[in-house]
Formats: structure tokens, sequence, C-alpha cells
């Protein structure tokens, strides 16, 4: 038989791992364990030199009752409800806008999602008070207001950016425009739209400390009662775990960006 037709075993190429190992490759022991480490030292360290403080009757009270839980829960609800409303409008918004029938929308859409950043957080919230009265509602509001823009620009130019040459072949082999969408645009568009929430889960992070201001609850009541009660252990307290939730958050969407990135954008990471 000629060796041409049928290559010998070892001639063959190698067959590709599997997912699951590939998936484990790019999640190396230091990328995984690292900065947990890092940050589980810095509690300890703070909690250790918390327990130590000479705390009055006013500093206990700023803590006492599961005040630092509720406010802990509290940050972590107003992050994740406000990110879960970013998504849900900026990626749609962002697709909508790089089809052919509202590409001419696009920089008017930019410049709304512009202005709303421009404009100081804080200033943001105080305008909103005066919309929707103080609560929680009204930091939500404008927690997704201030958060919008990273996801819809690179939900954009991540769909721009696309070879058009790799489109017209998905449509030339007979795919839908929506099946084009699903299985070669987004695929495609996935290591920079993921860079965008990674973005807005940071800036709400530390936009949701602001939403004491407005009533809305939070680690930024623990801050603001430090601040306003000179009591030093009560502020270092909520700006540590302010400081280390937004850290936390950001590992944590890195090892999803890492593990949703295209298989042959895996060499870029």
């Amino acid at each position: 038989m000629d060796p041409a037709v049928d290559p010998a075993p070892d001639e063959r190429a190698p067959a590709a791992p599997p997912a699951g190992e590939r998936l484990l490759a790019r999640l190396t022991w230091q990328k995984l364990t690292i900065l947990p480490l890092v940050l589980a030292l810095v509690l300890l360290a703070t909690w250790l030199w918390f327990r130590d403080a000479d705390l009055d009757s006013i500093a206990r009270n700023s803590i006492s009752g599961g005040k630092v839980a509720l406010q802990l829960r509290q940050h972590i609800e107003l992050t994740v409800i406000s990110t879960f409303f970013v998504l849900i409008i900026a990626i749609p918004l962002g697709i909508a806008l790089t089809r052919q029938k509202l590409r001419k929308a696009s920089p008017v859409a930019m410049a709304v999602a512009n202005t709303g950043q421009a404009v100081p957080s804080l200033g943001l919230l105080v305008l909103l008070v005066f919309w929707l009265s103080v609560g929680q509602t009204t930091a939500l509001v404008g927690m997704v207001v201030y958060a919008v823009l990273p996801v819809l620009a690179n939900t954009i130019a991540g769909l721009r950016g696309i070879d058009p040459g790799l489109t017209e072949a998905a449509k030339g082999i007979g795919m839908s425009p929506l099946g084009v969408l699903a299985r070669v645009e987004l695929p495609l568009a996935v290591p920079l739209i993921l860079a965008g929430v990674r973005n807005a889960l940071v800036l709400n992070v530390g936009t949701a400390t602001l939403a004491t201001f407005i009533g809305g609850g939070g680690l930024g009541d623990l801050i603001s009662a430090g601040i306003t009660s000179q009591r030093m252990p009560v502020l270092m307290l909520g700006s540590v775990l302010t400081v280390v939730l937004a850290l936390l958050v950001d590992w944590l969407a890195s090892l999803v960006e890492l593990l949703l990135r295209p298989r042959g954008l895996e060499g870029s990471s």
C-alpha cells in the first residue's frame, strides 16, 4: 500500500487534547492561588489589627449587630444586580448598533453612554435622587448608567473588528444572519466583550460605596461612619473590605475570561 495514502500511525497528526484539558491548562496554579492567598493574608492582618484596636462605644456600635455582614451583602447585591442589567442592556444594544440598519445610530448611542460616564458618579447619583428619590433603586440605576459604556464600547469594537471575509464565508456556506452572529461573530468578539464586563464589575464595586449618600447601603455606610465619627478602625475596616472585594471580583472575572476565550486565541492570553 502506498504510504502517502495511508501514513504510518507515528506520522499522523497528534489528536487535539480534550476540551477539559485545554481549560485546565489555562488555569495555572499561579492564577488560581496567588491573589486569593494575598487577599486572605490582608484580611487576616486587618482582623488581627482590628481585634487589638482600642474601640470605644461609638466604634463598637458601628460594627455591632451584624452590621458589617449586612453591609457587605448589600454591596455584593448592588454590584451583581447592576452588572446584570448592564449586560442585558449593553450587549444586545451593541449587537444592534453593528447591524446595517442601526449602524448610523452608533455615534449617537456612544455619545449618550460617554455622557453618562463623563458625569462624576456622585453627581450622577445626586441628580437621580431628584427623579427617583433616595434608596437602593436609585443607586442601582446610577450604577447601571455609569457602567454601560465599557461593555457597550467593547461589544461594538469586538464585532466591528472581525474580518469581513469570515462573515462572508459563513454566509457563503448557507448560514443565516443569526447563525453568523451566534457561531462566528460573537465567539470572536468574546475576549473584548469580557474585558468590558470585567471593567464594569470593578467600576460597580467602587461606585457602590457612594450608595451610602443616597440611602443605598453597602460598605460605604461603614466608610462614612468611620469618617463622620473619626474612628480610624471603622474606616480602615470598610476600606479594606471594599478593596479586597474589588480585587476578588476582578480575579474571578479574569478566570471567566480565560475559560471563555475561544480556542484559536489561547496563545494570546
